[in-house]
């Protein structure tokens, strides 16, 4: 299984996965142009790609969609719920409903429920030949009954949006700060590493953490604040990516 970041931030977010012959793409929050650009630096022709998973419906997850989609006709795996609030504008033709599990060539998909302030958001965990790959971004917190589903997984692509010193501090509106760090905001570096020092097991490989505010944020605070709480766990990870919000990730393989 390989996965790559494309983009991650307020700005957009997309990312590609790949196992066998199936290539997926997670959100395409960035223009199309962008997306095509960087799938093609990894040798990847866009028209290959399987399917698109909508993670919810702020812009900044699904702003290239329409015309990715008018491109190369892509197949859309989302929810009833999601479908129906994007439906007017996108007005998707080739796509398929998803509750929890299915299946898709390579990948066997888990979609769960995160917190988020949209109508409905998921996350995934995505299972191919024996390996996984969980993807969690925008969301205020991890229900309790997804951790087991969560733990000992291979790559972490994985929310670390701010940190709670630079958002209070910051210029940000009070109502703005107060939606960021409430349950249905976005994870703290803080509860990041939290949730990461719980999830991560002999067999995790990477964690790329994504989605960091350029406002309230920097690399080197949440690289910083997940080492430091995973050795306080007693837990080690070599392999700790960054994700950026015009730059690519290496393409990481398990």
């Amino acid at each position: 299984m390989k996965v790559c970041v494309l983009s991650s931030g307020s700005g957009g977010n997309c990312t590609y996965l790949e196992s066998g012959n199936t290539k997926i793409l997670i959100d395409l929050g960035t223009s199309s142009l962008y997306a095509e650009k960087k799938l093609q630096e990894l040798n990847i022709d866009p028209k290959e790609i399987d399917g698109l998973f909508i993670t919810h419906t702020h812009v900044d997850h699904i702003k290239g969609i329409k015309v990715f989609l008018k491109k190369y006709n892509t197949k859309l795996f989302l929810s009833e719920q999601i479908l129906r609030e994007i439906y007017n504008d996108i007005k998707p033709q080739n796509y398929e409903i998803i509750d929890k599990n299915i299946n898709l060539n390579d990948f066997n998909i888990t979609m769960f429920k995160i917190s988020h302030d949209t109508e409905d958001a998921n996350g995934f965990i995505f299972e191919s030949n024996g390996k996984s790959a969980v993807y969690v971004t925008d969301t205020g917190y991890i229900n309790a009954r997804n951790h087991k589903l969560l733990t000992n997984r291979n790559i972490y692509v994985f929310e670390s949006n701010h940190d709670v010193e630079m958002l209070m501090n910051g210029s940000y509106p009070y109502h703005i700060k107060q939606r960021i760090l409430g349950d249905k905001g976005h994870l703290s570096n803080k509860d990041s590493a939290y949730y990461l020092s719980k999830f991560i097991g002999d067999d995790t490989k990477y964690v790329i953490l994504a989605h960091l505010s350029k406002d309230n944020n920097t690399k080197e605070l949440a690289l910083s604040t997940l080492k430091e709480t995973l050795k306080n766990n007693n837990k080690n990870l070599d392999n700790i990516l960054i994700a950026e919000q015009d730059k690519r990730t290496d393409l990481v393989e398990v």
